[in-house]
């Protein structure tokens, strides 16, 4: 138990009914609800594939959306998406703790896999609590009769002490599963004692998170550079006392982000030397890109970007690390005119000597849309979770596992 909690090979599933807890939530289309990235299926599905082939009787549960958002669906097509994956039915029973969801179970044969609908169907499932009062919660009751084994392999959803996340870690023998293994091998490499140099990168337009990350690596002696970008540039520059101009100060106050800037400063004062700031920028004006000096702020077009020479300063300082980590793009990838500074730091990342991390969704999304996917060390698009992870808190999912270890050895 190197990570402290059990794992699939400690346990043979032959036979036995698990309920395996996955994150297949997944980007839809607004008007049409279709899945329009399937990422999150095919990384599970190596799991799910694992438990068929050993003959377990696989129970799914999941989630997608949250309830009274847009993107609050049933799972039909996640297992019809699934099914198309695997290459073998997969059952969708539409319903997590209703009458026919035993008959369903009583039905499976050793192989098969079934997925019940939305958990955050219950309303006692999306509320956070401690592993022990979610397992009087009604999905655990009612499933933990039905299962011999829970597996929870949803890492992206570990920051979260959810019914179905945290509580049958209480009631049933628990093991992660594969992607939650990979995932915390990944991470844990990345935050103890990474090889050195080792420096982060941070960027895209979440700098709450960001900046508790920040803190930690630097605090900790984990990092010893952290490049700067994205929304977050824009942020600690106000920070540091350059005029980003009206324009830029909009897109802080109107993200809320604003509220950071006394946390962003303290960050300075004590890590002045280890977090990189851009020296020169590319503003959007008419759509069209120029670069601009950040001595020669303000002017009154938004940061879109870093500029020509920050791209060099940060290459010439990934060139020289053997630990990378990255979190969040430099600027406005999407779009062709502002793509350049996250594609070319990126591309400097992936040619890290040593051990290179992608995490978070956009970042995630980048590298595939450059064609550097297979070039890191590995690709996590988990998003609040890595972040947790990274800024040293702990996981609920993760404790629970371990608690689960000790309980049931």
């Amino acid at each position: 138990m190197k990570l402290g909690f059990l794992t699939l090979d400690d346990v043979d599933v032959k036979g036995k009914r698990v309920l395996l807890r996955v994150d297949i939530n997944s980007p839809l289309d607004k008007e049409t609800l279709e899945i329009t990235d399937d990422t999150r299926i095919k990384e599970h599905s190596r799991t799910i594939k694992e438990l068929m082939d050993k003959g377990a009787k696989t129970i799914i549960l999941a989630h997608q959306g949250q309830k009274g958002k847009w993107d609050f669906t049933p799972l039909a097509q996640h297992a019809s998406v699934l099914s198309q994956i695997l290459g073998y039915k997969v059952t969708f029973v539409p319903s997590v703790i209703g009458p026919i969801v035993p008959e369903a179970i009583n039905e499976i044969d050793e192989g098969d896999v079934i997925m019940l609908d939305n958990v955050r169907n219950l309303d006692d499932e999306a509320v956070n609590k401690s592993p022990e009062e979610h397992a009087e919660s009604s999905i655990v009751k009612f499933l933990t009769p039905y299962a011999d084994i829970f597996v929870n392999d949803a890492f992206s959803a570990a920051h979260r002490s959810h019914a179905s996340i945290v509580g049958f870690t209480v009631t049933l023998p628990s093991y992660a599963g594969r992607v939650m293994e990979r995932e915390l091998e990944a991470l844990s490499r990345a935050t103890e004692n990474p090889e050195k140099p080792c420096t982060y990168i941070i960027g895209g337009a979440k700098p709450k998170g960001s900046l508790d990350v920040i803190d930690h690596v630097l605090s900790s002696g984990i990092a010893d550079h952290v490049l700067i970008g994205g929304v977050v540039a824009i942020l600690f520059l106000h920070a540091h006392g350059v005029d980003v101009g009206s324009a830029n100060l909009r897109i802080l106050e109107d993200t809320g982000f604003m509220k950071l800037v006394n946390k962003a400063e303290m960050l300075l004062r004590e890590h002045k030397d280890a977090i990189v700031l851009p020296q020169d920028v590319a503003v959007g004006k008419d759509g069209e890109r120029l670069e601009v000096n950040t001595s020669d702020l303000p002017v009154e077009f938004p940061i879109r970007d870093i500029g020509s020479k920050t791209i060099e300063e940060y290459s010439n300082l990934l060139n020289s690390s053997s630990t990378v980590v990255i979190n969040g793009p430099m600027g406005m990838y999407e779009v062709e005119a502002f793509e350049v500074g996250t594609r070319e730091v990126f591309k400097a990342a992936s040619k890290c000597r040593g051990f290179t991390l992608v995490g978070g969704g956009h970042s995630s999304a980048a590298v595939k849309r450059f064609g550097l996917a297979d070039s890191f060390s590995y690709v996590s698009s988990a998003g609040g979770a890595l972040l947790n992870f990274l800024a040293g808190k702990k996981l609920p999912a993760v404790e629970a596992l371990r608690a689960a270890a000790k309980r049931h050895p």
